[in-house]
């Protein structure tokens, strides 16, 4: 069977993809990726560790494919995209640890940035709002705080352009390349321009000779190096896509108004916005969704992210003891019918969409005697729920026209968080056969690159394994309402109480 390969970069977890031409998954290999929280507010990868990963997994599908008589013919590169990479060039030498996405070190940057009004100009050139989310501000603080000073050939750079360079020769002439997707999450990308900015670049201090090239998701980016993995070699690496723009185009939400939301270590819901780019609305971001290059046009996407939302879960299980498996927690919050009054806003790294406040933190309250660890596991699902209703309630506002809504991710096993987006939205949600859609999204988009697929043939192979349609009574008005005030309260404490420190180094 010929097969379309993905390597899927992501935040707890590296992980390689086999999918045949009608998109079904057919073989995966993973493994954990270490996060490190070395002071609070910090998240930190080992840069090293990135590529290793990369290379058993690779490692490891390969030869399983090949003992079953697959061949490889195209691969494609997703991976979380904010997080950023300094490294030398000349020698692969990682200078510093990855910061990743979740990090709010760069929070007081980005509120001097709001104080002196210059995060308007950054909202009109590049789409985003001033938060720590996003790659500038952390590329600043690497060159402030970090030796970069000592690199030959320095890059900074996010996940995807690494992954790319190590598969394509790494120093023997890797692929320094990037695209629209991962470049319009910096704050460096000029969005109508559809290129980096030089004036932005030197607003933040970053050298433009240390960004990748940025060139079409789709395209043909080099071959997979013998170094990197013999098994592989000489197979085209020709899709590169933001895991949350590959969970789109995985969906098949190829036309304006349809929406996916990947709920997964944090929330994110993007639509479709059409070719132009449209108005900056409050409270979303805009983004490129992909660029086709030769096989199709420029696509843009309004998003909404949240930054916990199955990394909650976690949090219940491994930090509280709640629960003893993230499984467990749809059986526990299925056993009851409400959340007994307890209310969970799940800010454990601050508020994205709607709100943007990063001193915002995590609050369960409304806690009687009577409240059990089921109700707590409610309230937890819930808020997920509410978080989804209050993404798309900002959508709506900025005109946005929505049909239907595609839920990924491994939180939307949960058939109760389904439904409570169904109820909460008044939309139709379809969950896919394969909740792998960031990687089925850029293997087939590398397919179409290598002309194995047709966009048409891309379209017509998405499935659907459940459907949830709004209830008639769609109900839970009075608990999001009561949701909505807690997240006031927790905003208001965030901006003056002692969890709103975000430790700098001395």
């Amino acid at each position: 069977m010929r097969v379309l390969l993905a390597v899927d970069a992501g935040t707890t977890g590296v992980r390689a993809l086999a999918v045949d031409l009608g998109g079904r998954v057919i073989d995966v290999a993973y493994r954990d990726l270490t996060q490190s929280f070395p002071l609070p507010g910090w998240v930190e990868h080992d840069v090293d560790e990135i590529l290793r990963l990369v290379d058993e997994t690779l490692a490891e599908l390969a030869l399983r494919l090949h003992a079953d008589g697959h061949r490889a013919v195209a691969i494609g590169i997703t991976n979380q995209r904010e997080t950023t990479v300094a490294f030398d060039r000349s020698d692969g030498a990682a200078l510093a640890p990855a910061i990743v996405w979740q990090d709010r070190r760069t929070a007081p940057a980005c509120a001097s940035l709001i104080e002196s009004g210059d995060d308007r100009m950054l909202r009109e050139r590049t789409g985003l709002t001033a938060d720590p989310y996003f790659s500038a501000t952390k590329m600043q603080w690497l060159l402030e705080h970090s030796s970069l000073d000592g690199a030959t050939e320095l890059g900074l750079c996010t996940v995807d352009t690494l992954v790319a360079w190590h598969l394509t020769g790494g120093v023997d002439g890797g692929a320094y390349v990037t695209d629209p997707s991962n470049a319009s999450r910096t704050m460096l990308y000029d969005l109508d321009e559809a290129a980096w900015s030089p004036e932005l670049c030197a607003f933040f201090s970053v050298p433009v000779a240390s960004l990748a090239t940025i060139v079409p998701s789709c395209g043909a980016f080099g071959a997979v190096a013998a170094q990197a993995s013999q098994e592989l070699a000489g197979v085209p690496v020709t899709g590169i896509l933001g895991d949350q723009q590959a969970a789109l185009f995985g969906q098949r939400c190829t036309s304006p108004g349809m929406v996916k939301a990947t709920v997964g270590t944090g929330a994110f819901l993007l639509v479709h916005a059409g070719l132009a780019r449209p108005a900056n609305v409050d409270g979303l971001v805009t983004t490129v969704a992909w660029d086709l290059g030769s096989h199709g046009p420029r696509a843009f996407a309004l998003e909404a992210s949240a930054f916990v939302a199955g990394a909650a879960i976690q949090w219940l299980r491994d930090e509280l003891g709640l629960i003893e498996s993230s499984e467990q927690i749809g059986r526990l919050a299925e056993s009851v019918t409400d959340a007994n009054g307890a209310t969970f806003v799940p800010a454990l790294a601050g508020l994205g969409s709607p709100w943007w406040d990063p001193s915002a933190r995590g609050t369960l309250m409304g806690l009687s005697r009577g409240v059990t660890n089921r109700h707590v596991a409610r309230a937890v699902v819930e808020s997920l729920g509410f978080l989804g209703r209050a993404m798309l309630e900002a959508m709506r506002s900025g005109g946005v026209e929505l049909t239907e809504l595609r839920v990924d991710g491994g939180t939307v096993a949960m058939d109760l968080l389904c439904q409570l987006l169904a109820n909460g939205t008044a939309l139709p949600v379809r969950r896919p056969t394969s909740v792998e859609a960031t990687a089925v999204g850029v293997a087939m988009l590398a397919g179409l690159a290598s002309d194995e697929l047709t966009l048409t043939e891309i379209e017509d192979s998405w499935e659907s394994d459940a459907a949830f349609e709004p209830s008639e009574d769609l109900g839970g008005d009075v608990a999001y309402a009561t949701w909505l005030d807690a997240v006031a309260r927790v905003r208001s404490l965030g901006a003056t109480g002692p969890w709103s420190r975000v430790v700098q180094p001395q």
